[in-house]
């Protein structure tokens, strides 16, 4: 994939011996302002006020990212989740797609800032949904699906994973429902709308958010964020296999484990690097100067230890990211974790993808209003911001 120019030429000057080949290295930031509300009903009727803000808020916010899409070097799709944390709070948060371009501040210049160009608006007009749903228009919202997970098809459709049920979501590229939501077979969530008086088997918010896409575009690998309650062991992570041609679980599965020293570390997204390997987000839930665990790991699908287990290779410490650049300077009042050893000590880290050359771009959602990890005074909320680090070990085989 190309790079930008400007962090093209960064990753020239890692390569040729500026700042040590082995170093983990901010490259890019652009950041996407916390009150950046877009047109749309207001929204956050059922939200508590947090960090200064009081709600109803004066249309759509995008609370942060849970899923971003490369499309160009520098325009993404980028995909809130279902707003609020809730299925209870979040029916007056539509379900979108936005499409926004970043001009990121870089060695060489940039406004480190994002502009929203841009959406798709998911709906299901057509009725494929099963259930009962928030709107009588039919635009989705927060109340309906728990987005979190997004990979678009050969064919140009969108794939969405889910954690009320959890469900795949099938829309075509204008956001319009093209199936009936598909059900992991033998998991359900307790939003689940099969459940009836049965009792879930998959807690709150442990669904799919992360979905990789084969590189051949044939298969997508939905990850259960969370282990099953009745798994024995808890730090177990499934990796499914998901058939694109016959829209149907293959029943091919992986077992992904996270660290023992947080065996309740959450897996933030699933990203394929080539035909066998994946990158994987495993984070905490802490944020500023208690986050702990916010790492990349890589795993390859042919490759497991003696217990079954992909075996991992740790990629990145997005706790320890070198700044030779002063990418992240000067930095804001109030601001935690930036300067020469720059931090992303972010609640929730959640979008991945693989830029080339060694790069990565990682974007966290902000919950907002609620998460604050990037302030000293933890008393305003965190903005969206979108990195670019160039992680060395991931040219190593």
């Amino acid at each position: 994939m190309r790079l930008a120019p400007a962090v093209a030429a960064a990753a020239l000057a890692l390569a040729a011996g500026a700042v040590p080949a082995h170093a983990d290295t901010l490259l890019s930031r652009s950041i996407l302002p916390a009150d950046a509300y877009q047109e749309g009903p207001p929204s956050g009727a059922a939200v508590a006020p947090n960090n200064g803000v009081t709600p109803p808020f004066p249309g759509q916010p995008i609370p942060g990212f849970s899923a971003v899409l490369k499309i160009t070097s520098s325009t993404f799709w980028a995909m809130p989740d279902n707003g609020y944390g809730a299925k209870g709070n979040s029916a007056d948060f539509l379900l979108r797609l936005y499409k926004v371009r970043t001009n990121a501040k870089t060695p060489f210049g940039g406004s480190g800032r994002v502009d929203v160009l841009s959406y798709l608006q998911l709906r299901d007009p057509d009725g494929l949904v099963p259930f009962p749903i928030a709107r009588e228009d039919r635009l989705l919202t927060g109340a309906d699906f728990d987005l979190e997970s997004v990979r678009r098809a050969p064919d140009g459709t969108f794939w969405f994973g889910e954690e009320f049920g959890p469900y795949l979501v099938h829309t075509d590229a204008t956001g319009k429902v093209f199936d009936a939501p598909i059900q992991l077979p033998g998991v359900k969530a307790p939003q689940n709308h099969t459940l009836g008086a049965g009792t879930p088997n998959l807690p709150s918010s442990r669904g799919f958010e992360g979905m990789a896409l084969s590189k051949d575009g044939t298969k997508l690998l939905p990850v259960l964020e969370g282990a099953l309650t009745t798994d024995s062991d808890p730090r177990r992570r499934i990796v499914n296999e998901f058939d694109l041609a016959t829209k149907q679980y293959t029943g091919r599965t992986w077992q992904y484990r996270t660290d023992a020293a947080f065996p309740g570390a959450v897996i933030g997204d699933f990203t394929a690097l080539d035909r066998n390997r994946y990158v994987a987000i495993e984070r905490d839930d802490f944020q500023g100067a208690e986050a702990q665990q916010k790492k990349i790991y890589l795993v390859d699908l042919r490759k497991t230890d003696a217990d079954g287990y992909l075996k991992k290779t740790r990629i990145l410490d997005l706790l320890h990211i070198d700044d030779p650049f002063k990418v992240s300077l000067p930095g804001r009042p109030g601001e935690f974790g930036v300067g020469r050893k720059f931090s992303f000590p972010l609640q929730s880290v959640e979008s991945l993808e693989v830029m080339g050359n060694g790069v990565l771009l990682i974007a966290n959602d902000n919950n907002y209003p609620g998460s604050d990890g990037r302030w000293t005074a933890r008393d305003r909320p965190d903005d969206t911001e979108m990195i670019t680090v160039f992680a060395p070990r991931l040219l190593t085989r």
